[in-house]
């Protein structure tokens, strides 16, 4: 395994004390104790729910190299190979710092509404073509996702990719300061955490704080097409950017859809980047996926990379789990497809969701079927904001609707007597409706806000009826 950090090297960065017989070095950080990898360095991390502290033994006994403890919890730890912190997030964060400082490559950072992770995804894709590259994994984005994912950056790499989020104004400054990207990247303003917010443009200026970070000669690759990029455009020559680059269907956009064909399991695009024309492949489906291939690529290029190697990159590109995953499920007498868009919703995304689902493939007698849950955090336009899904519904030509959540109660009511599959004000209590209804031929889509719990419907889905291989056909 190579070298991430010496204990040298951390130990200043962190202005930590060290205990116990530490190793010269380690090759990665963690702050699970279930999922480390021997010799890594163990963050005691104090979580939503649990304390890090509780979990250094078990992380030494996996394998740990050594753990990384508050100074007011060393005495827990005779023996133990430790470094000695006042505060151990505080710890990871000056790690983090010292990891952009020795970093030579180039730094892309991304935040919006919609679309930040699968964004994140494709860019470590299309980059990792050109050269190597280190992105965040999962949905690492918040105040100690983004430090974590900074001080794992080897300082080899040529490019890395960091995903920024935030419910809150304020929460992505210090995170672009951390991470002071060379390109940033907003994907999109939607309403999303709109309870918090109150206003779309308020949405937007927190969005646009990812600008304050941004490197000297930087530049920001925002969305033409979405009604805030005028907004956004100005916040960001405030910050001093005087590259704006933007992407979309419009006209103007500097990244440029010129035509696309939607398959039911990817797209092929026609593009112009940068005054560069190029025709790519995407190995995910949707038009919103391969609007955001475009900032994808024109991140790329501005970042130095291969424009060709990284548009050819795309064809690989798969959805995050819980963000569009297809299956093919075994049912009596043939296949069910299921698309599990179960991590989280809001309404931008679940529109997107519906409209992929009445692109899906059916069999002969099949239907397109829709599992619903709550999109949370929209305060008070939430019920009708729910409430409009059924437009989207009726002209997708979605057959049946099963809908969970006293916000989703909303939009059963608006529905036609015919789309009316199940309502329940728990999705547990949903579950059994929707896997009674399931037959051959069926595609299904299962989505929601990760609080709306959709998931265990999907778990439940894959329990009864198990699964196939990636979908090659369609189900029947």
């Amino acid at each position: 395994m190579s070298t991430l950090w010496s204990i040298d090297a951390m130990a200043i960065a962190m202005k930590a004390d060290r205990a116990g017989a530490l190793p010269a070095e380690t090759s990665g950080i963690s702050i699970d104790s279930r999922t480390l990898s021997r010799g890594d360095a163990f963050f005691a991390i104090q979580g939503d729910n649990r304390d890090g502290h509780e979990f250094v033994d078990a992380a030494l006994k996996a394998g740990a190299g050594f753990a990384v403890v508050a100074k007011g919890q060393r005495q827990r730890f005779a023996d133990a190979p430790l470094l000695v912190v006042d505060d151990v997030l505080e710890g990871l964060r000056g790690l983090a710092g010292a990891a952009r400082e020795r970093m030579r490559g180039k730094v892309i950072a991304v935040t919006g509404s919609v679309g930040k992770t699968t964004t994140k995804e494709a860019l470590r894709l299309a980059l990792s073509a050109d050269g190597e590259t280190h992105a965040s994994i999962a949905s690492y984005n918040n105040h100690w996702g983004v430090p974590l994912s900074l001080a794992r950056c080897p300082a080899s790499a040529k490019y890395a990719v960091f995903e920024i989020g935030m419910n809150h104004a304020g929460e992505i400054t210090p995170l672009t300061k951390l991470a002071r990207p060379h390109v940033a990247v907003i994907t999109a303003i939607e309403p999303v955490h709109l309870e918090y917010f109150g206003t779309l443009e308020k949405i937007a200026d927190a969005k646009a704080e990812i600008f304050a970070g941004v490197e000297a000669g930087g530049a920001a690759v925002l969305n033409r097409d979405n009604a805030h990029f005028a907004q956004l455009a100005t916040a960001s020559r405030a910050a001093g950017i005087k590259r704006i680059v933007s992407f979309g269907e419009h006209a103007e956009a500097d990244a440029r859809l010129s035509r696309i064909s939607l398959q039911p399991d990817s797209s092929t695009v026609e593009a112009s980047i940068l005054r560069q024309p190029v025709t790519y492949k995407i190995g995910m489906p949707g038009r919103h996926i391969a609007v955001n291939s475009l900032a994808v690529l024109a991140a790329a290029s501005l970042a130095g990379a291969d424009l060709a190697l990284a548009a050819l990159a795309l064809v690989n590109l798969k959805p995050p789990s819980g963000r569009g995953t297809r299956s093919v499920l075994t049912v009596p007498g043939g296949t069910a497809l299921l698309i599990d868009e179960s991590y989280n919703a809001n309404p931008a995304s679940m529109r997107a969701a519906i409209a992929l689902l009445g692109e899906a493939p059916v069999g002969q007698h099949g239907r397109r079927i829709a599992v619903l849950g709550d999109m949370l955090e929209l305060g008070p336009q939430g019920g009708e904001l729910h409430r409009a899904l059924g437009n989207v519904i009726e002209d997708n030509g979605i057959d049946l609707v099963f809908c969970s959540g006293p916000l989703m109660h909303r939009l059963w009511e608006a529905l036609p007597s015919r789309a009316r599959g199940g309502y329940a004000e728990m999705a547990a209590a949903l579950e059994p409706a929707v896997l009674e209804a399931i037959r051959a031929g069926d595609a299904v889509m299962v989505k929601g806000s990760l609080g709306s719990k959709m998931g265990p419907i999907v778990k439940a889905l894959e329990k009864r009826f198990p699964k196939q291989t990636a979908l090659e056909r369609a189900p029947g």
